[in-house]
């Protein structure tokens, strides 16, 4: 292939025969696959202290407990991205639906028992958390263009399946004894794998790539477009799980707020970044993803900037991480329609693994520096102004390199051309 010239991957050969009604099909199944894998990815942490009281565990344990099925899920959307990639979503979805079964009821009925049972649960567990890697690779090849943007922000909303597992797991268990909500959770994953058998289809015409796995995972770390959307989604991505995980330990400890108040308000946070992400996408498509993404990260540095002199509440100290959690969720959106728009069509999934597992190990890493922190200084101002130092980096980086990456593709007059063009 000559360079400069179109490939085989490029967002022009998606097809135009699929009708709307698919189109609606695939997204809703897409965003459920999501939201039903998720909830069972996160069914540990809500009983994280109830299994500290019964196993007697160490709070190093219980933070152990919580990161195995977070690391695991994040660094799974690497090979889970790439064999989206070659075998579509029709396969992957069920099978890893059906394989996050396995995990979920050994650790319903035997696995509790003993914190190696939890590890090993645990760490199998984290196989649900790779469903998002499947997911934007599908949904990206059903819609035209102009339109990826709100269709993957939409299938973003399903991250919210960790809100019902929050919601719902230890009522269960209070209510029905400890099997009860992953049994129900092992329901749900099986009938979405047999609805997705039945009624998932891949789009027509879609590209599937002929190399190997490794040599396709090789390629694709070779794109710009792989390590510029990563490194702005382990901050946008990042920050709002950091945000989701630490923000009602911050309340208790910065303003002195009571365990369930302080609950609520990063209910508040986690709930309006969730809505904020389709929002994000839909601008992208509409403003362009680099102003989306340079809005948002602005708003982040201002942000926590304000919080790090820690504020008064009301209205500022509020107004600030509200704007913070609706920058985070627009970023977020507007993160994935720069992948949408940039990468190889063949390469979406590979991508989006890659991308996907920098936001959740992006949402590991700021608590630990900030507990770390606060033990230190008694403060956790400095790791809010580390977070607002860390977000302008990544906005100099989008008003410049992937500025430049845009217009590279928008002067070709295509969306993207082959691999070549960016590497």
């Amino acid at each position: 292939m000559s360079r400069g010239q179109p490939s085989a991957g490029t967002h022009g050969a998606v097809p135009a025969t699929g009708t709307g009604r698919q189109r609606v099909v695939t997204l809703v199944l897409a965003a459920v696959g999501f939201a039903v894998n998720f909830w069972a990815w996160a069914l540990l942490s809500p009983l994280a202290p109830r299994f500290k009281d019964v196993l007697q565990l160490g709070a190093f344990q219980q933070a152990l407990l919580v990161a195995v099925p977070v690391v695991v899920g994040s660094v799974g959307r690497i090979p889970v991205g790439a064999l989206t990639d070659r075998f579509g979503g029709r396969v992957m979805f069920p099978l890893v639906s059906l394989t996050t079964i396995v995990p979920v009821l050994y650790l319903g009925l035997s696995g509790h028992s003993s914190f190696t049972g939890l590890l090993v649960g645990g760490f199998f567990l984290g196989i649900g958390g790779t469903a998002f890697a499947i997911g934007v690779p599908v949904v990206n090849a059903w819609f035209p263009p102009q339109r990826r943007g709100l269709a993957i922000g939409l299938f973003g909303v399903g991250m919210g399946g960790t809100a019902i597992s929050a919601l719902t797991t230890v009522k269960l268990v209070t209510a029905h004894g400890i099997a009860t909500p992953f049994i129900v959770t092992a329901i749900a994953l099986a009938s979405y794998a047999a609805l997705t058998a039945l009624l998932l289809r891949d789009a027509p015409g879609r590209i599937v790539p002929t190399e190997a796995l490794v040599q396709r995972l090789a390629d694709t770390a070779r794109l710009r477009i792989t390590w510029q959307a990563a490194a702005l989604y382990a901050v946008l991505f990042g920050g709002y799980v950091a945000f989701s995980v630490y923000l009602p330990a911050y309340l208790k400890a910065a303003y002195g707020l009571a365990p369930a108040d302080a609950a609520n308000r990063m209910a508040g946070f986690v709930l309006l970044a969730v809505v904020m992400r389709p929002v994000g996408g839909w601008l992208s498509d509409r403003l362009g993803p680099t102003r989306v993404l340079a809005s948002a990260l602005a708003v982040v540095v201002v942000g926590a900037a304000t919080a790090a002199f820690t504020p008064n509440l009301a209205p500022l100290g509020t107004i600030a991480f509200l704007a913070m959690a609706a920058a985070l969720g627009t970023g977020s959106g507007a993160t994935f329609a720069l992948v949408a728009l940039l990468a190889p069509q063949n390469k979406v999934g590979s991508v989006t693994g890659i991308v996907g597992a920098a936001g959740g190990l992006g949402g590991f890493v700021p608590p630990l520096i900030m507990g770390a922190l606060y033990e230190q200084y008694d403060s956790y101002a400095f790791g809010l102004a580390a977070l607002a130092f860390v977000a302008l980096a990544a906005l100099a980086l989008t008003v410049t390199a992937v500025a430049k990456s845009v217009g590279l593709s928008t002067d070709r007059g295509t969306t993207v051309n082959g691999s070549t063009a960016h590497v």
